[in-house]
């Protein structure tokens, strides 16, 4: 199945206004046609790179509280990401699990919470250095699938990005051998959960370390179908160049 690319920048606790929309800008115009591409500001500066890009730029949010409503001070619903123009939201991040400390359990509530309010899901899955030297990566993958809630039932709102946690910001990226394992068993994954169509038109994004110098490679594997981008995201002609690979 031909599955439309989806490159995806993560701006995480970086820009302000101005370099935000400067950005957003830039990559609304320039990027190239045939796929997706989507941007993650932080919290405050949603709805103004929202009003951007005239359909060019999917745009969502990095966090999200899986509760609708109610007291829950500092927090922001899905319902409210989706009524300042998101149409995305990425659950599981590996900061958000290992630096933050959220657990499985929450990350399930809040992927549900992502799908239930008509957006599209990004899930972050991926193993630490431990895990990798351990031998435990499929397994430890394999978990973080299973927090998917059963009632997904579009795979066009669902998208994994598989990111080794010991490649990202480290400039250290898995070979592409080593990702296309992963993303082959990812896919397998959601086959034997949702059936051999729905996995088939899922897309999976790569998220360690993708550059403009190893994307194309990255993204010719046959299980790759884009990339959740960090620190290349902030960099207007590093992340474009990604786009274009994505598209050969």
């Amino acid at each position: 199945m031909s599955r439309t690319p989806y490159v995806a920048g993560n701006w995480k606790m970086n820009l302000h206004t101005a370099d935000g929309v400067a950005l957003a800008e830039k990559v609304a115009i320039d990027r190239p046609d045939g796929m997706d591409v989507g941007v993650a500001p932080p919290f405050p500066y949603l709805a103004k790179i929202a009003e951007i890009g005239g359909g060019r730029l999917h745009v969502g949010a990095q966090d999200v509280h899986h509760e609708d409503v109610g007291a829950f001070t500092g927090e922001v619903s899905a319902g409210m990401l989706r009524d300042v123009g998101c149409d995305f939201v990425i659950v599981g991040h590996s900061e958000r699990r290992h630096i933050i400390g959220e657990p499985t359990e929450l990350v399930a509530k809040k992927a549900a919470a992502v799908y239930r309010a008509g957006m599209t899901l990004i899930h972050c899955v991926g193993e630490t250095i431990d895990e990798r030297r351990d031998d435990a990566t499929l397994s430890i993958v394999e978990s973080q699938l299973a927090e998917l809630s059963p009632a997904i039932d579009d795979p066009a709102r669902l998208v994994i990005a598989y990111e080794p946690v010991w490649a990202i910001g480290t400039g250290e990226t898995a070979t592409p051998e080593q990702a296309q394992e992963v993303h082959a068993f990812i896919r397998k994954e959601l086959a034997e959960a949702y059936g051999d169509d729905f996995a088939a038109a899922v897309r999976i994004q790569y998220g360690g370390s993708m550059k403009p110098g190893n994307a194309a490679e990255l993204i010719a594997q046959p299980d790759i179908d884009g990339g959740l981008i960090g620190g290349a995201s902030l960099k207007p002609d590093d992340f474009l160049a990604i786009c274009k690979a994505a598209v050969g």
